[in-house]
């Protein structure tokens, strides 16, 4: 990353139908672990010019429901950097609640968004890869 240049990341999306995976449109956890990836790729590109590895998480916790026409907001920044290991830390937020029960076009901007997942984890980019 250039000096200076914050080392964080924010993907905004709206789920689907296609994301809907549960009963009355429920999104699985795992779309949100999906955009966390995606943030972890960003991240690394700009630090090494490599898309690296994501190794592990150390923690995930779901916090809230998404449901398909929910926008989510996805953020994630780089807290500490080793030889090659790069630790991030995650959260999603959903910033536009769909309103089905009003319409189904229905939606609500929210005053405050709703942390619906947080993560913790460990990515790699092999020292022959980096580039920065």
């Amino acid at each position: 990353m250039a000096t200076g240049e914050d080392p964080s990341s924010l993907i905004r999306l709206r789920m689907s139908a296609h994301d809907a995976h549960y009963g009355g449109d429920l999104v699985d956890g795992a779309r949100m672990l999906a955009l966390f990836g995606d943030v972890a790729t960003e991240l690394l590109i700009r630090m090494d010019g490599d898309e690296g590895l994501f190794v592990a998480y150390d923690s995930v916790e779901f916090l809230a429901p998404v449901y398909a026409g929910d926008y989510i907001e996805a953020r994630g920044r780089i807290v500490h950097v080793g030889t090659s290991s790069r630790k991030m830390e995650f959260e999603a937020r959903k910033v536009i609640a769909a309103r089905t029960d009003i319409s189904p076009s229905a939606a609500d901007a929210l005053t405050e968004p709703t942390i619906v997942c947080r993560a913790s984890g460990t990515c790699v980019t092999p020292k022959a890869n980096k580039r920065i």
